[in-house]
């Protein structure tokens, strides 16, 4: 059952629930994506049958909730996502980003530290919207945004083009991760597909060059696209959670006996 919440914002977002035994796995979806999505849909399923805690929620501008999808950008998205885990979890968190998830994962990673136990990216586009400007637009395309505040960029993953605002850059800009340090201090599984076209491993690469932390790890899935969504993905999905929250509890249990 979907149910809402206003944002310290004044947004009015969207998700749903599942109750169960922590850590709760919260699933962030990607760039105009919502929580209706396969992959949250799935793992929503998985959690039930697990009894695990779960939470899916529709960003400003997205789904359900408030909002002009071209009047967001990744910091308001970040805040959506935090206002929501803050006011209806507890405890300790298992992260799960898809796409532009990832780099909202990241993100959070950094600005509520205690309360991530691991986190798992699907595809993860950490500073996308840098690469995008740098590497994918033409002089004529940037100077389109600069006058007109936006450009469409067609997807092979989208019926319709993706809309891109200069708002978009210039806070992409001001939430890099991939620009300073990137402590990850807990289990992480990063997920990708060799065939995925808006997301290329060499972003997935980069991301596990660049961070720190005692357990990361990336799996490379021949043939898989940026969806990420055929059965065996779905199910090397929940493997990798479960590998996560296993590992979590390890970390968490060596912790307690050294402090004791």
């Amino acid at each position: 059952m979907t149910e809402f919440l206003t944002s310290p914002q004044g947004r009015r977002l969207a998700f749903t629930q599942t109750a169960g035994s922590g850590p709760t796995v919260v699933f962030l979806g990607g760039f105009k994506s919502d929580m209706q999505g396969s992959k949250a849909l799935f793992l929503e399923s998985w959690a039930q049958d697990q009894g695990r805690a779960f939470l899916r929620l529709d960003y400003s501008g997205h789904g359900q909730s408030s909002g002009d999808f071209e009047a967001g950008c990744i910091g308001d998205w970040a805040m959506d996502a935090r206002a929501v885990i803050e006011a209806r979890t507890e405890g300790p968190l298992i992260l799960v980003g898809s796409s532009m998830g990832g780099w909202i994962s990241l993100l959070l990673a950094r600005a509520m530290p205690d309360r991530i136990a691991g986190l798992v990216g699907i595809a993860a586009a950490p500073d996308f919207t840098a690469r995008t400007w740098a590497e994918e637009l033409s002089d004529a395309q940037r100077d389109q945004v600069t006058a007109e505040g936006r450009i469409e960029i067609a997807s092979d993953y989208a019926d319709q083009p993706y809309i891109f605002t200069r708002r978009l850059f210039e806070d992409g800009a001001q939430n890099l991760v991939l620009e300073r340090p990137l402590p990850l201090p807990f289990p992480v599984r990063l997920l990708q597909g060799t065939a995925d076209t808006d997301v290329p491993p060499s972003v997935a690469l980069k991301l596990l060059a660049h961070a720190d932390g005692p357990d990361l790890r990336l799996s490379l899935v021949k043939g898989a696209d940026h969806r990420f969504s055929t059965p065996d993905c779905l199910a090397q999905i929940a493997a990798s959670v479960s590998e996560v929250i296993a590992r979590a509890a390890g970390q968490q249990t060596a912790q307690d006996r050294a402090a004791r």
